[in-house]
């Protein structure tokens, strides 16, 4: 979204942030959304094919980064994240630049996960993890991209000091934002545990994009911290976020946050400063596209469907006779999706094959990045390499697959 600066007051009462959640009438509404989205959720942590979790968590942060900077009209394309997660960049400086920013978001994705790996989720409501989340983003980028649109400092880590509008709409007077965040705090982390603090993130997400407290990032900040709630809620243990459906409904994304940014309008239509049926219709929207990507992954973990195919891409290959890759793999790859890495010796015997062909076949399978291990003689575990989503992951990341396809 663009932003400048502008001369006109902005809001300086908290007042003028109300509601910060619906109306019970209007909550009850949602209680059944937020029900569902906690209960498939929690069905999918429960992942039959836990073997996959650790190479799928990495491919999703860097489709994550890759759909959250699309959002932003900054995307670059999937290998080119590849190459930078490699330290390789363009010598095309716009698409460095952008290589750059995926790297970075990627990064504090990461980062931000181990941070809150010991914390409850009402301890991510809080004003010094904000400030963190955008330091840690700008500071993995080079000093030059770290300039905002109106060509002032990003001041990583720090509140705006100036008055902006974004659109049509004014955020909080500057000088009074650490008031604003304040009571964001306390609506939100004071919350029971279940529904009722799903709807209170859905909230959350809205009403921090409306403080927009940073001269740059904000939408970054915003959806890494909804990102960082969702896992410290125990909901994706890295399985899943709702950066990709956000991204594929972008325009609807926009739409109903602008939608709630609006006053109120009239007396049925709450008892706050701000719409309260714009509020509703974007925790409806928002509840939703989770509970979507949760049903997608869901489809794609099935442990019958995801061995078929396993077995197509490796039957693929195979005719190809180019990778080395072998329907003996199928057997022992499937096992490790369900039970996690296992020695090279194991891998080799549950092949079938005599001595060598199953070196060669495992090697083959480390080069294809199929089979991964964090040492020269470790364990092995599944991969998921790019040019494999086709087969394995269908539709998760539909420009990662064209792009192999037209390779």
């Amino acid at each position: 979204m663009n932003t400048k600066v502008i001369r006109t007051p902005p809001a300086t009462n908290i007042a003028q942030m109300e509601p910060m959640l619906p109306q019970a009438r209007e909550t009850d509404k949602l209680l059944s959304l937020a029900s569902e989205l906690r209960e498939k959720a929690i069905k999918l942590t429960a992942n039959p094919l836990p073997g996959l979790n650790k190479s799928l968590s990495i491919i999703l942060r860097a489709m994550n980064s890759y759909y959250t900077n699309k959002i932003e009209g900054q995307h670059t394309l999937p290998a080119d994240i590849e190459s930078a997660l490699n330290n390789q960049y363009s010598n095309n400086q716009d698409i460095a630049r952008k290589q750059r920013i995926a790297k970075a978001h990627l990064l504090t994705e990461a980062w931000g996960e181990d941070y809150i790996a010991d914390k409850t989720w009402r301890e991510v409501y809080c004003s010094d993890l904000i400030t963190d989340i955008h330091y840690q983003l700008y500071s993995y980028m080079d000093e030059a991209d770290r300039v905002a649109e109106n060509n002032e400092p990003v001041n990583e880590g720090k509140f705006r000091t100036q008055n902006v509008t974004v659109g049509i709409h004014m955020p909080p007077d500057a000088k009074h934002l650490p008031s604003f965040i304040e009571r964001w705090i306390q609506a939100y982390s004071k919350l029971p545990d279940g529904d009722m603090a799903l709807i209170g993130f859905a909230c959350s997400h809205h009403r921090l994009a409306w403080i927009h407290p940073f001269n740059d990032g904000n939408g970054r900040v915003t959806r890494l911290h909804s990102h960082l709630l969702l896992h410290s809620m125990g909901l994706t243990s890295g399985l899943w976020s709702p950066m990709r459906g956000l991204a594929r409904t972008h325009q609807q994304y926009y739409a109903h946050l602008h939608n709630a940014d609006n006053l109120r309008n009239g007396d049925y239509d709450g008892r706050g400063a701000l719409t309260e049926q714009g509020l509703v219709e974007w925790i409806q929207y928002f509840l939703r596209i989770c509970i979507d990507q949760v049903t997608f992954m869901e489809s794609m973990l099935k442990l019958t469907d995801f061995k078929d195919r396993l077995g197509t891409l490796l039957l693929v290959e195979e005719k190809k006779g180019k990778s080395g890759l072998k329907t003996e793999a199928l057997i022992p790859l499937h096992y490790i999706a369900i039970t996690g890495p296992i020695e090279r010796g194991e891998f080799k015997k549950m092949t079938g094959m005599a001595e060598r062909s199953a070196e060669r076949l495992l090697k083959a399978l480390l080069d294809y990045k199929l089979l991964l291990s964090d040492s020269p003689k470790g364990k092995v575990y599944i991969g998921i390499p790019l040019h494999s989503l086709q087969f394995l992951f269908p539709k998760l990341w539909p420009e990662a697959e064209s792009e192999n396809l037209n390779n």
